[in-house]
Parts: C-alpha cells; structure tokens; sequence
C-alpha cells in the first residue's frame, strides 16, 4: 500500500478516551457522541432501569444493573468522512489502572467535568496521566442544566488546580433552568435548544447572533443582559483558542453543554474533529515519536478482557495499531515471546459487538482473538521493536484471599482466576506463608473484588469466598535481591513469576527498608529483559 494512502486513511483517524470523576456523565457523553455521530439512533439509558435500554458501552451484567462503567470498551464509528475510534473508560477510582493503560492508546483526551463540581479528585489523577503521556486535553463542562459554579471560577479552577489554560472556545446562554443555548466564539453563532423527550433523539437548534433582537423578545431581560456582557468579557480577557498550544498541552479548549439534554453535543463533535491531532505522536523511551506513516508495522496490546459476547465465550486482546497498516494474516514479531506470530482472528468493536476487520491504520483499535499468546503490554511488529513507553503498573493496597464454596467448581474456579487475573484489572498472587496456599488477590480499591466474584459466578459458574488480608501496600522485588528476604517477609509471587512483599502500614515498609537498605523496594514489577 503506499504511502500517499496510509497519510489518508491516518489523516482520517481520531482516537480518543473520555476522562472524569464518577458521576460526571462521562457515560452520557459518550453515548451522545453516538448518537450524533449517526452510530446508534437512540441514546441508551445510562442508569439502570428494568425496561430502559443500557448504555451502548456498557456490556457487562453489573455495568447494566448500576449504570456505570467498569471496564473500557472500544467504539468505532464515521462522522464526516472522519474515523472516530473512541475508548469508553471506567468512571469509578477502583478501576483506575484500566483507565491509565487504555489512556495509553489515545492521541485525544476530553475531560468532562461537572459545572456544580468543577475538579474532583480523580480528574486530577487522568489529568496527570495525561500530561506524562503528553495527551492534548479538551474540556467538556457538562450539566449546565443544573446549578453551577460560576463559570469564570470553574476557568480559574482548572487553571490553579490543573496547571493550564483554560480557553472557552463557546460560552452559554444562562446556566441552571435557564440554560438556553451556546455561542460559538469563533464562528460568532448562537446555538438555541429545545428540550427533547428523555434526551434520547437529537436536539434541535436555532441559530442567532449574540445581538438579535429576538433574543430580548424571547428571553429574560436579565440573563441576555449578562449573556452579553460575559461575551464582551471572554472575546477581550482571554481570547481565542490557540491549535498549536493546545496540541503541546498548554492550553485546553473550553465547551459547555448538558449531554442528557443533548445540548451542545452536535458543536462539541464538530470542533473536536477541527482540534484532535491524528495518530501521529506516539511517544519513544527516547523522547521522540513514531512515524505512523513510513515506519513498518507496529502495535501493543493495552487491555485483555474475557467473555464480552456470551455467543463466542473467547477472551480478547486489544491493539492498538501504531505504524505501518494492518492485514488480516499478516506474520509479525510478538516481543516478549521473542517468536513470530499470524495475526488471523481480528475484530473491529462497537462495544461488545464484534465484526471481522481485514484492514486497519494507525490509530484503529483492533482485537484479537487471545488464545492465551498475549498479555497487556505486548509489543507486536513487522521489523525491528519499536522503543515503546512501557504501560503503568500500580501496586495494589486491598489484599484478600479467594476461594471456591462447591469443590465441583474448582476446574471453572481456576480457569476464571487465570484468565480474569490476565485483564489486569487485580493482581493474581500466590503464596507458601500468607493464606495456606490459597490465591490472593490485591486490588485498587473494593469494588474490584465485587467485581470479580460477580464475574466468576456469571461467566465461570463458580461461587467464591473472600477474605480480606491486613496488608495495605505492597512493593515488588527484583530477582537478584530474592535470596536477601528475610524467612519472615510477607513474600508472594505474582501471575508472571515476579516476587513482591506485602506491608501492614507505610511505618512497616519504611521499617523493612531501614533494616534490609540491600534490597529495592519497587512500585512496580520489574522490566523484562
């Protein structure tokens, strides 16, 4: 294929991941973005409900059941010529770690946040991990239906607590109940809305200048008043959206909308497509990018996830594709098995639906059927393996161990161990001292062993028990220093083979270190050679 295509269909690709603050409405967003981008005709419901109809991205029974993400998911959809391949991600902090590595795999980031809230707590942390991944971010300030903080603090908010600029490239008309519409800054519009039932189909929309004398015959003197006065204020303090300080992450472009309402989501999606970067700036150890277009082909796998569609019972590893285009059949060097390997069952996903692709360009997501050859972080390549940024690991701080109620369970028991433990979304530990021999997991947060019971009994048939283990941190060690591990230490291994050691308190690690100064305590398990 040449070059002069690849540019094309690369120029065409817009990947991007969604990140907020559970309750923001990440998940309405999303589905909205379907809706207008022509991939879905009705907005699913995000809360649960016995006869409405669940969020396109939510595919699994509990995601259903509560109305939130658990798990990414990956939905391709056209828009204008364009290819959009967006990553839904989990809202809730226990699931964090998913959501850092599936940031890994977009070029685009829009941060929602709550106009009541303004930033919480792990949009700080996405932001962050953003920023390292040098991710441009666009800001989506959502329900502007309901009261707000006032709009110049939320500015300033974002720019003290986020350290960058906060450019509203549109501005509301009214905010709370009488939140009428958005102005678009740069196109000098106005974007009227009308209420549509439920927020399930498109909401219509008006156009008028800031100064149409309709504006005062239809709404409150007072808020056209304010409206015009803010405008006045934006155009003259702050100015406009500057591209190329939002592409090196300096500044972040500013929008406003209530996506349950649908306003403001059709502009949203427009002027998203006018700013995220194409799938060019995928960053090296060495500090610089690959070429997308010229470099042969190259991907690496960011999520592993079991049992999406009960039809097909088959677990799943999703690429991300670099470089260079994708074949179905096509023969490539898997890294850490260093041996080559026939990409021959690959999918394109709109949540757990599933199509056979044969074609795919840098930023497409792809999967592939995982017969147990890949695991996240796998690098896969045509020629030489790229020097790709390694993809984050945390340390869990919930321990507990696990075990099966009905002994005809165990064969099921293990095989759901294996292959849940392989999505990454705990950690799989055994140990000779902790537990008797039983499997312990550790985890982020609680929900995660929730979720994991919930998804052995659903998908494995297997009913569990758990036990929560004191230990609150834990630090892998590396192999040359195994042999200087006090007989007492909490040693366990991992899934991979790597040992780490398990601490009650922070004062019990710092204690362990003080007497042990030959051993590396790591946050991370240790890179392979």
């Amino acid at each position: 294929m040449s070059p002069e295509l690849i540019e094309r269909e690369v120029r065409r690709r817009k990947t991007f991941a969604i990140i907020a603050h559970p309750d923001a409405g990440k998940t309405t967003l999303t589905e909205k973005l379907l809706l207008y981008g022509g991939a879905i005709q009705l907005a699913g419901a995000v809360k649960a409900k016995k006869e409405g109809k669940s969020a396109t991205s939510d595919w699994m029974a509990m995601e259903k059941e509560r109305g939130i993400s658990i798990t990414s998911a990956a939905l391709q959809f056209e828009y204008k010529n364009n290819i959009l391949n967006l990553l839904d991600t989990p809202g809730h902090e226990d699931f964090s770690e998913d959501t850092y590595r599936t940031l890994m795999a977009a070029d685009t980031a829009v941060m929602v946040l709550d106009a009541g809230k303004g930033v919480e707590p792990q949009t700080i942390k996405l932001f962050r991990v953003c920023r390292d991944r040098g991710i441009p971010i666009i800001t989506f300030i959502n329900k502007m239906d309901r009261p707000t903080k006032d709009l110049y603090a939320l500015l300033d908010e974002i720019e003290k607590v986020l350290g960058i600029k906060a450019v509203p490239d549109v501005w509301p008309l009214g905010t709370g109940f009488d939140f009428k519409g958005v102005y678009d800054l740069r196109d000098q519009q106005l974007f009227l809305f009308d209420r549509t039932p439920g927020g399930k189909q498109k909401a219509v929309f008006r156009m008028a200048g800031p100064n149409d004398p309709s504006l005062d015959e239809q709404f409150d003197a007072e808020i056209v008043t304010a409206f015009r006065e803010q405008i006045d204020l934006v155009e003259n303090g702050i100015g406009q959206v500057d591209k190329n300080n939002f592409l090196l992450g300096k500044e972040t472009p500013v929008y406003f909308g209530s996506a349950v309402n649908n306003f403001g989501i059709e502009l949203f999606l427009n002027k998203f497509l006018e700013l995220a970067p194409g799938p060019d700036h995928i960053p090296l150890r060495d500090g610089n990018y690959l070429d997308p277009i010229n470099a042969p082909f190259s991907a690496f796998v960011f999520k592993v996830q079991a049992n999406m569609n009960k039809a097909h019972r088959d677990r799943i590893a999703f690429l991300r594709i670099c470089s260079g285009v994708f074949e179905r059949g096509l023969n490539v060097n898997h890294n850490r098995l260093d041996k080559p390997v026939k990409l021959s069952s690959s999918f394109a996903f709109f949540g757990q639906d599933r199509n056979t692709v044969d074609t795919a360009f840098p930023g497409d997501i792809i999967g592939l059927v995982n017969p147990g050859t890949y695991k996240i972080g796998d690098v896969l390549s045509t020629g030489n393996t790229p020097p790709l940024r390694p993809l984050p690991s945390f340390a869990p701080e919930l321990f507990a161990t696990i075990s099966c109620k009905d002994t005809l369970q165990l064969k099921s028991f293990k095989k759901g161990l294996d292959q849940l433990a392989e999505e990454g979304i705990l950690h799989l530990f055994t140990s000779r001292t902790i537990g008797g021999g039983v499997p312990i997991i550790g985890a982020m947060g609680k929900l995660q062993f929730e979720v994991f019971q919930r998804r052995l009994k659903d998908e494995y048939g297997s009913d569990t028990s758990i036990h929560i283990l004191p230990y609150g941190i834990s630090r892998w060690v590396k192999k040359e220093d195994r042999s200087k591990i006090p007989s007492n230490a909490n040693l366990v291994e991992d899934l991979f083979g790597n040992m780490a050691l398990l601490f009650d308190t922070e004062w019990d690690m710092n204690y362990f270190h003080k007497n042990n100064e030959g051993i590396e305590l790591l946050d991370n398990p240790p890179l392979e050679d």
